[in-house]
């Protein structure tokens, strides 16, 4: 049987299961990041520290825009645009707006093969940066070897909007060097000073992209919704629903720790459009990522 804590005195909910094989903490307080998950007795993702949650962003939702906006501008609809400098050592926008937005539960619900919680923030005021309002609902699904987080985006402005979307899980692995990435891609992003996108250039397809001893902040096209993460004690597969892909791969100064993260568009997609959507009044985005731990019989599925 799953169960649902929350103890009011935090901002923590602790989703668990009887059998101690699942355990997953989220933090309301932090853009309702997920900070830990257990899938079948496998450490998926555990807490950064000492790393602090303002330098990693881990596990935060990325939005109105994934990655960077360089020195924070862009121009929309014939209007210019500043958001705050949050990246202050690259002069970049970095992240979007809800990272440290406090979250409440709409919905709690636990079976005895899942169990489900459905958070919400609204964003009634309307900054310089991005003069629009919105309501971002989390839906969690937790089963034994998966996690399902299903985002959606409604535009409660009178006015259309540009975005991208992402999130940024960190994932452990008991040996990164031996570990490694399974995607399809034959494009990847130049990424130039400041950590802004260049432009695009193309690659050869590889089978499979060890990590080893690669310091990575590295950005690709994806050609399909699947991503392989491959280490010694497990394999984890992360699939999207968008219709365009994008991974971003960076190494923290952590061992043993990588993020992969699923996004919409990448570094200054406000200026150069890759991946910008448009979001009219009164329309609603979704999309859904799946974290999908493989059985022993489906370890070689992609």
């Amino acid at each position: 049987m799953f169960t649902i804590n929350h103890k009011k005195e935090t901002p923590i909910l602790e989703i668990k299961n009887s059998n101690d094989t699942i355990l997953g903490k989220i933090d309301l307080s932090l853009g309702a990041s997920i900070q830990e998950l257990t899938l079948n007795r496998i450490a998926i993702i555990q807490d950064l520290a000492p790393l602090s949650y303002k330098n990693t962003y881990a596990s935060s939702i990325l939005f109105p825009f994934a990655n960077r906006i360089k020195d924070g501008k862009y121009s929309f609809n014939g209007k210019e645009y500043q958001f705050d400098i949050n990246q202050k050592e690259e002069n970049n926008a970095l992240h979007g707006l809800v990272y440290n937005k406090v979250f409440k539960v709409l919905q709690k619900e636990a079976s005895e093969s899942a169990a489900t919680v459905t958070l919400e923030y609204t964003e009634k005021n309307k900054s310089i940066g991005f003069p629009f309002t919105y309501r971002i609902a989390l839906k969690y699904i937790f089963t034994e070897n998966n996690l399902s987080l299903i985002v959606s985006i409604k535009n409660t402005d009178s006015e259309a909007f540009p975005f991208t979307i992402g999130w940024h899980p960190y994932f452990v692995s008991e040996n990164l060097q031996k570990s490694s990435l399974v995607f399809d891609s034959d494009q990847k992003l130049i990424i130039g000073k400041r950590n802004i996108t260049s432009g695009v250039e193309k690659i050869a397809p590889e089978e499979q992209f060890d990590i080893e001893d690669k310091q990575l902040d590295d950005c690709w096209i994806l050609n399909s919704k699947n991503v392989l993460f491959k280490t010694p004690k497990y394999q984890l597969k992360i699939t999207s629903s968008a219709k365009e892909n994008f991974l971003q791969a960076y190494t923290p100064p952590k061992e043993n720790t990588i993020a992969i993260e699923p996004t919409t568009g990448v570094s200054d997609s406000f200026n150069n459009k890759i991946g910008l959507e448009i979001l009219n009044s009164n329309e609603v985005y979704t999309v859904r990522w799946d974290l999908n731990l493989l059985n022993t019989a489906k370890k070689n599925s992609f």
